[in-house]
Parts: C-alpha cells; sequence; structure tokens
C-alpha cells in the first residue's frame, strides 16, 4: 500500500553544503521524522521508519506507518496528503523526491532501539556501513538492544554491532 507524489523541486547538480550523500539522506529523514512524526500520533497511526534514497526512479521518500487493525489504503493517503502539504513548506530541500507512504509488511525495517528490543528472538538482516570480522551483511536472529549496540544470534555466537554503524535492518518474513 502506498501514495506516490512527485515534487515539482528540482535535483541540484551536487549535495549542498558540501555534505556526503549519507550526511544529507540523515539530515532528511531527521527532519522529516520531526514533520511526520506528530502528524501520525494525530491520526492513530506510528511512524515507525523514514528511508529517504535514491532508486533507479530518482529520489525516494519513504514513510512507514502502523496502526492497530492495520494501515488501509486510505489511511496511507490521507497522511501522504498532509504529509506532502507539510513537506513543501517546511522541508528545505532543492532535491525532487517521490513521497510515498505505507505499511512495513513482512521485510518491516528497524531503527529505533526499541525496536531491536520488541523483535527481539525475530530473524532479521542488517546492513553495517564498515565490516565487522570482514564482511558488511548479516542474518541472525535478534538478541536485543543494550548500550546503544543491537546483539545478533548468528548460529552458536552472539555478534555486537555499533547501532551507528547499522546502514539499514529488516526483519525476515514478519507476518
Amino acid at each position: 500500500m502506498g501514495k506516490k507524489k512527485q515534487t515539482s523541486k528540482k535535483s541540484p547538480p551536487e549535495t549542498p553544503s558540501g555534505h556526503s550523500g549519507v550526511e544529507e539522506e540523515r539530515e532528511i529523514v531527521s527532519r522529516v521524522w520531526v514533520l511526520a512524526d506528530p502528524l501520525c500520533a494525530a491520526e492513530g497511526a506510528e511512524l515507525i521508519h523514514i528511508e529517504y534514497q535514491r532508486e533507479a526512479g530518482g529520489r525516494i521518500l519513504r514513510v512507514y506507518i502502523e496502526k492497530p487493525g492495520g494501515v488501509s489504503l486510505d489511511d496511507c493517503s490521507n497522511i501522504s496528503q498532509q504529509l506532502s502539504d507539510l513537506l513543501d513548506i517546511k522541508l528545505e530541500t532543492e532535491a525532487s523526491y517521490t513521497l510515498e507512504v505505507s505499511s512495513p509488511g513482512p521485510q518491516r525495517p528497524l531503527s529505533r532501539a526499541s525496536d531491536f528490543e520488541r523483535f527481539r528472538g525475530h530473524k532479521a538482516k542488517i546492513r553495517v556501513s564498515r565490516p565487522i570480522n570482514g564482511q558488511k551483511n548479516f542474518t541472525g536472529a535478534l538478541a536485543g538492544y543494550s548500550d546503544k549496540t543491537v546483539w545478533l544470534k548468528i548460529g552458536d555466537e552472539t555478534l555486537g554491532i555499533a547501532h551507528s554503524q547499522i546502514i539499514k535492518a529488516r526483519l525476515v518474513n514478519y507476518i
């Protein structure tokens, strides 16, 4: 489920203020979170994750929401329309993007510390920014969160991953 809106803003040739693409993405996600969280709460939904990234069709601003009893297409459409208006006024970026609002589905993204605790025992895939023991991608059972570290049980071992190093984390086939 999702609602898309293409903004009329044009992409700049370079990232602003000399920021790297990753830093710019994090700044935009942070600013969108501040605007979207109270809107979602007012609509009876919980904002669970935001992604801002380049894809084949251009930049995507993807907002995931949950709601008791499930998320309907009307929920996505309503929040998308309101959020789009807010972003047009409050989000200072020249970048063009497509806004999508949807439920998380079976590959639910994980981002907050509470997510890693809430889904303890569930299988997850995690990608990190810097290699750990020579690799960047890990799959295992979530074993909790403490001291800004996500714990992942892989086979007989438990790996600690600094939360700040996680680029992407998702549940695997969560229902």
